[in-house]
């Protein structure tokens, strides 16, 4: 890398005396802030802020942004996590000012339009998924979940029933176990079979009374689509149970089937990760949960109502779980999960699932010869090759693999999961990504896997890290600056 384009700490680069700015002497007599403040209240100690001019500033954190990879510039082939390009009319739209400048504290008769949209959205998620209700509330997909699950928790004290159990695949996302278990559950895990599917057998031992939810991603994270939903579904309902579906795969079915209409009776969206947002470094996210009739009443408050005088948010909820996100959530990705409806209407959702399982089977057929395919010849959206083999015979892992992507320019797909597959990759190309940049993708991962060895072990080698102690990163964080 070119030294003169380097980024050292800002600490490291300041100067004293330079500023920012240049303000004349304050000519109206005032207080000291000795004769305004207690003394105890005074530090004795100067800040130790970086001293920089403005310049130093915008260069430095420029070249700073030149570092990160992402979708404007890269390719993002992460299993799960579905990072598409984001249209950028989206973000005109978005920054409108009857949009971005909408407080959220201002009466409703103030933001009838934004309360329109937010109105309608509501709707439109309920169709698509086959279900009744919406709360826009959950700032994202694990946060959905676990308002469904104290939605379902509520919804069965109101019954005065006492059910402890959530039933989990083991090919689920993390956050499944987790979200049951701060909503006061017991998880009780249900095997996966040799086709990559729910295992019936396994499942019907472990339904009794107790059980409360089954918790199903739909198509799985093996990019599979469970054909066994409708007979799961019935079984879950006949025991007294509730059916969750992990929205997170929703982009593989959008607009083909629904949720609701295959038995499911509460899902989450990741509007980001569905209907196309700014995605990653925790957030913005965004993660509606839609529910069936029985369920409406639990949901978090408040809702967008619509009355005779307009549209309003509704407080009076006397069986709500009460509030789970501050004032109503991230409406900014909720702007845009809107526009992306609103601007490809129904034929165009469908051809976005259609889309993305048509490129997913595309690179699947370029890579099936030169890597395990553990489950198959035909996926959905999404699907799982294994370096388990380069592993046994020429010790190459997947992580060798994801880090020598980084040298040319891909991000890595996600490794290690599920943990359903030994050296697990999890590729997802998106409906938005052509044919030309798979095609290339394939190639360089062909490439990579008949690269020497030793020589995979110390990628990436053309970035300014090549592989830290990410063990001891999460042991021993440095949260500050120290000379």
């Amino acid at each position: 890398m070119d030294k003169s384009q380097s980024t050292g700490l800002l600490f490291e680069i300041s100067h004293k005396g330079r500023r920012c700015h240049l303000l004349p002497d304050c000519d109206v007599p005032t207080k000291t802030s000795a004769e305004l403040l207690d003394k105890k209240y005074l530090s004795k100690d100067p800040t130790h802020l970086p001293e920089m001019a403005e310049i130093d500033i915008v260069r430095h954190f420029v070249n700073l942004s030149t570092k990160n990879m992402a979708i404007d510039c890269n390719f993002y082939p992460l299993g799960s996590c579905t990072m598409k390009y984001n249209p950028k009319r989206h973000e005109r739209l978005g920054s409108l000012s009857g949009l971005a400048h909408v407080h959220p504290l201002q009466d409703d008769q103030t933001c009838q339009g934004m309360l329109e949209i937010l109105w309608e959205m509501q709707n439109y998620l309920a169709e698509i998924a086959g279900l009744d209700g919406v709360s826009l509330q959950p700032a994202a997909g694990a946060q959905g979940e676990l308002t469904a699950l104290l939605v379902a928790a509520a919804y069965f004290r109101d019954k005065k029933e006492k059910r402890t159990k959530v039933l989990i695949p083991d090919s689920a996302h993390g956050t499944n176990p987790a979200s049951a278990a701060i909503a006061g559950f017991d998880t009780i895990t249900i095997k996966s079979n040799a086709r990559g599917r729910v295992d019936m057998d396994d499942l019907i031992s472990k339904i009794d009374s107790q059980t409360a939810v089954f918790m199903i991603t739909n198509p799985n994270t093996l990019g599979l689509f469970d054909e066994q939903i409708v007979q799961i579904t019935e079984l879950i309902h006949k025991a007294g149970g509730l059916v969750y579906l992990d929205g997170a795969n929703m982009n593989a079915i959008l607009g083909i089937t629904r949720p609701g209409d295959f038995g499911a009776d509460m899902m989450h969206y990741n509007v980001h990760k569905t209907f196309t947002g700014p995605h990653g470094a925790g957030g913005p996210g965004s993660g509606p949960i839609a529910v069936r009739k029985q369920l409406i009443p639990f949901l978090p408050a408040p809702l967008v109502v619509k009355t005779n005088e307009g549209f309003k948010l509704d407080y009076d909820r006397p069986k709500t779980i009460g509030r789970v996100r501050s004032f109503f959530g991230n409406v900014g990705i909720l702007l845009r999960g809107y526009f992306y409806i609103r601007t490809l209407g129904p034929d165009g959702l469908k051809q976005v699932s259609q889309n993305a399982v048509l490129n997913a089977n595309y690179l699947l057929s370029l890579l099936k010869d030169s890597f395990d395919v553990p489950h198959g010849d035909r996926c959905m959206h999404e699907f799982v090759a294994s370096a388990r083999t380069l592993r046994r015979d020429k010790k190459i892992s997947a992580m060798d693999i994801g880090k020598r992507l980084l040298d040319y320019g891909y991000h890595a797909p996600t490794v290690y999961f599920p943990l359903v597959v030994s050296e697990a990759m999890m590729m997802e190309p998106t409906e938005t990504e052509s044919k030309e940049t798979l095609d290339h993708f394939a190639q360089t991962l062909i490439k990579i896997r008949d690269e020497d060895a030793e020589f995979l072990h110390g990628a990436p080698h053309t970035l300014d890290i090549s592989r830290p102690d990410e063990v001891k990163a999460a042991k021993e964080p440095m949260l500050r600056w120290k000379k």
